[in-house]
C-alpha cells in the first residue's frame, strides 16, 4: 500500500482564499478591516520565520497585520504593558504572542493578560474552558488545522478511533478536546499517549487515525500503525543530513518512508500541518473581527 498524501499546502491555499473572500465581504458591509498583532520577543530564528510567514499571509488575505519585535532582554513588565496596550487598540482584533518566550518571562502570566476576545490562538484559560465544553470561541490553530485536514481529505473523525501522541497545551490536549466533541468533524473516540504510556504502539496499532505531536524525530514507525490507518504528522524536527548543502533537513515525528507504505493517507513534513496552522490563524482573526463588528451579543 502506498499512502495518499494529504497536501496541507494546497488546503491552506484554499482556506486563505476563503478567508480573503470573507475579509472582502466584511469590509464591504461594515468597513471593518480585520487586524492581527504579532508579538515576537527575542531572536529565535524559527519564530522569526514563522511570524514573517504569518504577516505575508495576512497581507495576501487583506488582513491588517503589524509585528512588534522586542529584544530578548525585554522584561516581563514591559511585555505585559504592550499586551495591555494591544488589548485596547481597536485596530487589532487578534493578538498573537509568539511562543516560546525567553526563560525569564512567565508564559502563563502573559497568556492570562490577553483579552480572551482577541486570543486567536485559543490559549487563555477561558477559551480553553469553552473548547472543553464544546462551545469554542477560538480553537488553537494547529489542532484546528489537523481537524480541517482530516475533514477535507475525506477522513472525517466521526465515529473513528483517534490516538493523539503528545499532550502539549498547544496541540495534544486541545486536539483531544476538539475531536471528542459531539460536533461536525469530531465525535471520535480519543486516546492520548504521553511519556507515561507504557506501550504506545499497542494503542496506535488499534487506531483509525494517528496524530503524532510529541516532538521526537521519526518516533512513529511502521510497526506502530495498522494497515490503512490515517496518519497526521505535526512534528517539525531538524536533523543532520550530510547529503544536503545545509547539512540538515526537516523531518516529522513519523518515519514517513516506512509508515507511508502501510497508511492509507499521511501528511508530509514539510508541506503538511505547518501551512494549515497559519491558514487557521487567519480564519480565527477574521472570526474575531466579525464578532467585534457585530458588537455585544
Amino acid at each position: 500500500m502506498s499512502a495518499k498524501i494529504i497536501d496541507g499546502k494546497q488546503m491552506a491555499e484554499d482556506i486563505r482564499g476563503e478567508v480573503a473572500v470573507g475579509v472582502k465581504a466584511l469590509v464591504g458591509s461594515t468597513g471593518v478591516v480585520p487586524g492581527l498583532a504579532a508579538v515576537l520577543v527575542g531572536d529565535d530564528p524559527a519564530s522569526a520565520i514563522y511570524v514573517r510567514n504569518k504577516r505575508r499571509a495576512c497581507e495576501e488575505a487583506g488582513i491588517f497585520s503589524e509585528t512588534f519585535e522586542l529584544a530578548a532582554t525585554t522584561t516581563q513588565e514591559e511585555l505585559l504593558a504592550l499586551v495591555a496596550k494591544l488589548n485596547e487598540d481597536e485596530r487589532f482584533h487578534g493578538i498573537l504572542v509568539q511562543l516560546p518566550l525567553p526563560p525569564h518571562i512567565s508564559e502563563r502570566t502573559v497568556i492570562l493578560a490577553l483579552d480572551p476576545n482577541k486570543d486567536v490562538d485559543g490559549l487563555h484559560p477561558l477559551n480553553v474552558g469553552l473548547l472543553l465544553q464544546g462551545e469554542p470561541r477560538f480553537v488553537p490553530a494547529t489542532p484546528a488545522g489537523v481537524q480541517e485536514m482530516l475533514v477535507r481529505s475525506g477522513n472525517d473523525p466521526w465515529g473513528k478511533s483517534v490516538v493523539v501522541v503528545g499532550r502539549s497545551n498547544i496541540v495534544g490536549k486541545p486536539l483531544a478536546a476538539l475531536l471528542m466533541q459531539k460536533a461536525k468533524g469530531a465525535n471520535a473516540t480519543v486516546t492520548v499517549c504521553h511519556t507515561g504510556t507504557a506501550d504506545i504502539g499497542a494503542l496506535t496499532r488499534q487506531a483509525d487515525i494517528v496524530v503524532a505531536a510529541m516532538g521526537r524525530p521519526r518516533a512513529i514507525t511502521a510497526d506502530m500503525v495498522r494497515d490503512g490507518a490515517v496518519v497526521i504528522d505535526v512534528g517539525i524536527n531538524r536533523i543532520e543530513d550530510p547529503s544536503r548543502k545545509s547539512g540538515t533537513r526537516l523531518v516529522g515525528d513519523v518515519d514517513f518512508e516506512g509508515v507511508s507504505e502501510k497508511a492509507s493517507a499521511i501528511s508530509p513534513v514539510p508541506g503538511g500541518v505547518g501551512p494549515m496552522t497559519i491558514a487557521m490563524l487567519l480564519k480565527s482573526t477574521l472570526l474575531a473581527a466579525e464578532r467585534a463588528a457585530r458588537g455585544p451579543a
